[in-house]
């Protein structure tokens, strides 16, 4: 089987309206195995309202799955333990267990050396959307327009900030997939977090690079546009992917936090 999703659902947000998501993982063309890991809850986990999770896992023969894996789990563990309240605290507390959960387990079993993973996690509050990301796994927010929040730790985007290469140039670099940050790279791990307001019509995209380096942002945007069902739309997007070529896994989860009842 190619292919895993999970079928939006609906929880109420203000009576009106309800937040729905749509997930769904691919193998891709061109690879093995899976590395890609997602995991919904629409529902409360701890004491975040809602958590989405998308990684990303490095690694040889079964250490990419495992890495993801684990810190998906991992940090859903965590979230459900943590008396914070603040949810952006419990976010990074979250990663940080992953992290050391990562490396302590890369000691352990040498098959395990090196592994890693990126993640990017987000929780919705009413209308607002709370995001942490290490790595190149990304978030977008699309509506009329596309706007990518999350920022990539990778040494290509490193060289776009410093005006050394332009965006056109970077989709074709030889070293477009050197990540910067990775949850089990070092001891310690520095992640970036964001706060967005979402307004109607807004759709939440969190993608692994198996999707984003096979499609331009606007292909992307065109697609969400295109077709009504969140369901659609995230299988559109793996079909263009892999049309594309499906060099990697792809991920998808897809969030609309005003979706009428």
């Amino acid at each position: 089987m190619r292919a895993a999703s999970q079928k939006a659902k609906g929880i109420a947000v203000g009576g009106k309206t309800v937040l729905r998501s749509f997930s769904v993982t691919d193998i891709g063309k061109k690879r093995k195995l899976n590395q890609d890991f997602v995991y919904v809850s629409e529902t409360s986990v701890g004491n975040l309202p809602n958590i989405f999770v998308v990684a990303d896992g490095m690694g040889g023969h079964n250490a990419g799955d495992y890495a993801s894996k684990c810190t998906v789990e991992t940090m859903v563990r965590e979230i459900r333990g943590c008396f914070e309240k603040n949810p952006i605290r419990i976010l990074g507390k979250a990663i940080m267990a992953a992290n050391d959960q990562i490396r302590r387990k890369a000691k352990e079993d040498n098959s395990l050396y090196g592994m890693g993973s990126t993640v990017v996690a987000a929780t919705c509050l009413g209308h607002y959307l709370q995001v942490a990301n290490v790595g190149d796994s990304r978030l977008y927010i699309i509506n009329d327009e596309i706007r990518q929040i999350t920022r990539d730790h990778s040494l290509v985007e490193e060289m776009i900030r410093m005006g050394g290469l332009d965006r056109a140039a970077a989709r074709n670099h030889p070293d477009k997939n050197i990540i910067t940050r990775a949850i089990g790279a070092l001891d310690t791990v520095e992640i970036d977090f964001f706060h967005e307001e979402l307004r109607p019509g807004d759709i939440v995209l969190m993608c692994s690079d198996g999707l984003t380096n096979m499609l331009e942002d606007e292909e992307i945007r065109d697609i969400i546009r295109e077709y009504p069902s969140l369901e659609e739309r995230a299988e559109k997007l793996v079909e263009a992917a892999n049309r594309n070529g499906g060099k990697d896994n792809i991920a998808v989860i897809l969030i609309n936090v005003f979706a009428k009842e």
